[in-house]
């Protein structure tokens, strides 16, 4: 593998590794709340809070899953991948989109199930589990979106939104309780039918999980300002006289770029080949924009 491929992986590899270390954080904090809803839905009587328990058990999976790709993806080019692994990150997503789907079908069916079936009413306790549930989530829900940004990944901005999605039903449990409570008897269905108005929010979450996931493995184009960016860092090099075509498309958490420059029709080809490799060397450079591989065509200013 060239040495400058080697080089931009390994800052790849870092920033995968970075993000499965996040999602381990967050599979234990599903496994702590996971106990402390499935106590506090037997013991409080409120098919809100079990149900709330079933999911994150649920996510627990997808966490692992959603960790399993990270790995993947942090693995280096080899000959039948030429690329790297990235597009595991965006398979993954989609597979994660999918499973939140299913999820809230389940969620869905038992609900009404419960609203069927004459239940004991919620204790008021429940809601103290609740509220520590929803602070939680919202808190690693920011930190998991933010660590998405800063490294580019489209698999911990999903993650987030799966956190976010939870905390959402946490606080429609919440609210279905209070209503319950308040109501007394007659009303003991309130956080039943709380669990089922929160999977259709975690479905409408879902389908923005998925197109967020399709648009990175259908490799749509990439912002016009982070394109600007890198016509900008390529005729800043000495020699390139102007641009014609540039395709960016992400890989996982890189993008791979290809760049056709236009140069002094006069020159040889050593020289041209040196400017090649000096605008490859510069976009490569960039950090910030987390790419991985250039290819650069060189065709003479007419």
């Amino acid at each position: 593998m060239p040495t400058e491929i080697a080089r931009e992986h390994a800052a790849t590899q870092h920033r995968a590794e970075r993000s499965a270390r996040l999602v381990l954080r967050g599979i234990a904090l599903n496994a702590v709340l996971a106990a402390a809803k499935f106590a506090g839905g037997i013991f409080g009587h409120t098919y809100a809070l079990i149900a709330d328990g079933a999911e994150s058990t649920l996510d627990i999976l997808s966490s692992l899953l959603v960790w399993a790709g990270f790995r993947v993806a942090a693995r280096p080019p080899d000959a039948e991948h030429p690329y790297g692994h990235g597009k595991a990150e965006s398979l993954v997503a989609l597979a994660v989109a999918c499973f939140v789907f299913a999820m809230a079908g389940w969620i869905a069916w038992h609900a009404a199930h419960e609203i069927i079936t004459p239940h004991e009413g919620p204790a008021w306790w429940t809601l103290l589990v609740l509220g520590s549930v929803i602070v939680a989530k919202m808190w690693f829900s920011r930190r998991m979106d933010s660590a998405g940004e800063e490294v580019g990944s489209t698999l911990l901005g999903i993650e987030a939104m799966h956190h976010w999605s939870d905390a959402v039903t946490s606080g429609a449990a919440f609210v279905g309780i209070c209503i319950a409570l308040w109501g007394g008897k007659g009303w003991e269905t309130a956080d039943d039918w709380a669990a089922l108005f929160g999977c259709v929010i975690i479905a409408f979450n879902g389908v923005a999980m998925f197109t967020k996931a399709l648009r990175d493995v259908m490799d749509t184009a990439v912002a016009v300002d982070f394109e600007n960016e890198i016509r900008t860092l390529a005729l800043g090099v000495p020699g390139v006289q102007a641009l014609d075509k540039m395709r960016v498309r992400k890989s996982g958490l890189s993008h791979l770029v290809d760049i056709q420059v236009r140069v002094d029709g006069e020159l040889t080809v050593r020289e041209g080949h040196a400017i090649a490799h000096a605008v490859k060397d510069a976009l490569l450079a960039s950090t910030p924009h987390a790419i991985s591989d250039v290819t650069v065509h060189v065709e003479p200013v007419k």
